[in-house]
């Protein structure tokens, strides 16, 4: 057999991030009754393998409803389709209706899963060596490794309890072109970020705006947990108070769905001039990238999802009604037992209160690293994220814990492991 050498291969192979994500499934598989308030996925309990023919059928009565043949509907379901996909007066409709966002069905690019917009937007914007996109620091994996694989360098801006400064991210992307870079692009979570459960307070969002105008910076929206706040307070997405055309919108039917069906989207609903003053929308551009990635979104897919936009009337934070409330109980769940587990008199352990969404960050007196989270799932019982995962330098003493997967009692008993460990280390 023929031996390869590790240096010979990408670096994105032996990405630090990457092997670390695999080592925390690794330590889930050997102690697997360990609670995990590791897990970012949604609960299982909302879905059935039932749903699957169910939302199919819906999507397929749609066509029907809408004109097309018998033919037509066999060749939209079951040939090569659009690269774009088909969803795209779908998901538009669902945007207006759900976050007051108004765009047309040609600037919605479907994708298979929102890892695979992230791809397209970055190889579509960032076009020579000089190219760097700023994100969070703490960021989402996705993103970073992404980059990682593309060879796009990520310049880090740092997150402070509120959020982004839009002060720092006008900085940063000063030092960046001062190096002779272009800062392209800004990635980044408004709604109960991902990693750190943080959102923007709406007067930041509109100044952000402001500073990407100043910057020339686009902006990357991810957009995974916006439904899921504690309470009905409307928080605008960075998309629907954009008047320049900053923003590019990422989606994903992962949370709002089920990830199973690995469907996406991005919009990108910006000119594009060429030399002859001809003018075509972004995600028309971006669908050459797209078509040498996945050729076309599964339509297979795509029905699942048509079908519940239909039976939704095109509104997803309807049809996620008892996952709303299921998810915030389970967030208040997390929050009270670590008040219950940690008592103020004495406090050597912090954590921030997010108000929706799926994580919390919780500062420890200690080092919180692979090798405390592999004596922690042994002996305790308790599996969490270190949040050193996702900084690209920090993040020592703190832990990322998510409450979306289990059920309230299941969190709670998870939460007292937690402290079990803290008091034998602290």
């Amino acid at each position: 057999m023929t031996d390869l050498s590790r240096a010979d291969l990408h670096v994105s192979v032996s990405d630090p991030v990457a092997t670390s994500m695999n080592f925390l499934n690794e330590v889930a598989g050997r102690y697997p009754d360990a609670i995990s308030l590791a897990a970012g996925r949604p609960y299982d309990g909302f879905y059935s393998t039932g749903d699957i023919a169910r939302y199919q059928q819906s999507y397929l009565d749609h066509l029907r409803a809408g004109g097309l043949d018998e033919a037509g509907v066999r060749r939209l379901l079951l040939q090569y389709g659009r690269t774009n996909g088909q969803l795209g007066a779908l998901i538009a409709r669902m945007l207006e209706t759900d976050e007051g966002i108004v765009v047309p069905p040609e600037a919605v690019m479907v994708t298979s899963g929102c890892q695979e917009a992230m791809v397209v937007a970055l190889r579509s914007l960032c076009a020579g060596p000089d190219d760097v996109v700023l994100v969070t620091d703490p960021c989402y994996v996705g993103l970073t490794g992404a980059a990682r694989i593309l060879g796009v360098e990520v310049v880090p801006v740092p997150e402070g309890p509120g959020g982004l400064d839009p002060q720092t991210v006008a900085d940063v992307a000063r030092r960046v072109r001062a190096a002779g870079k272009r800062p392209r692009a800004l990635y980044l979570v408004p709604n109960f970020s991902n990693p750190s459960g943080v959102s923007l307070p709406v007067p930041t969002r509109r100044l952000l705006l402001d500073t990407a105008a100043e910057q020339d910076l686009l902006l990357l929206e991810d957009d995974p947990y916006g439904l899921f706040g504690l309470d009905d307070e409307p928080r605008p997405t960075l998309k629907s108070l954009d008047t320049d055309g900053r923003v590019l919108y990422l989606g994903s039917f992962a949370k709002s769905v089920f990830p199973g069906a690995r469907v996406g989207f991005l919009v990108a609903d910006q000119a594009v001039v060429d030399e002859q003053g001809g003018r075509t929308l972004l995600a028309e551009e971006m669908s050459a990238v797209k078509s040498m990635l996945t050729v076309n979104t599964s339509p297979i897919a795509q029905a699942v999802i048509g079908g519940v936009l239909v039976e939704s009337g095109g509104s997803l934070r309807a049809a996620n009604r008892d996952k709303i409330t299921f998810y915030r109980n389970n967030l208040r769940t997390l929050l009270a037992t670590l008040e219950e587990c940690f008592p103020r008199a004495g406090r050597v352990v912090r954590w921030n209160v997010p108000s929706g969404g799926f994580f919390a960050v919780v500062d420890v007196p200690f080092r919180a690293d692979e090798k405390l989270l592999e004596l922690s799932a042994e002996q305790f019982g308790v599996l969490w994220t270190p949040m050193s995962f996702f900084y690209a330098d920090g993040g020592h003493h703190a832990l990322r814990l998510s409450c979306s997967y289990l059920e309230a009692a299941e969190i709670a008993e998870g939460v007292r492991r937690l402290s079990r460990l803290v008091a034998e280390h602290a």
